[in-house]
């Protein structure tokens, strides 16, 4: 089964404080997740105040299907930033194929 995961760097110029950066990754976050029907999660630790790295997961049974969502989710993560102040400096989507449990291995119990 197809899983990808999209990992966006933030520029946050703007931002003078934590809360700053907060509310800039709270409302990218909220609005992906609402968007899309895709995984968001912050994955540094707020130590830096103008910058961020968001982590997004997304699975479906058709790899070109989640290709293109995932192009489709940076695309507007760019337009949803440049509307709260951010901006993507860098970006990495990675695709992977997971076998289902059942297919790797034979059930004892059929044999």
């Amino acid at each position: 089964m197809p899983i990808a995961t999209l990992t966006l760097e933030l520029a946050i110029e703007h931002a003078q404080s934590l809360k700053d950066r907060r509310q800039v990754v709270r409302s990218l976050k909220d609005k992906l997740r609402h968007g899309f029907n895709i995984s968001v999660a912050e994955l540094d630790e707020a130590v830096v105040w103008n910058r961020a790295t968001l982590g997004i997961a997304a699975i479906s049974g058709s790899p070109a299907y989640l290709a293109g969502q995932l192009r489709e989710v940076e695309e507007a993560a760019r337009r949803l930033a440049a509307g709260l102040g951010a901006e993507i400096v860098d970006s990495f989507l990675e695709s992977d194929v997971v076998l289902d449990a059942l297919d790797a291995e034979p059930d004892a119990q059929t044999e």
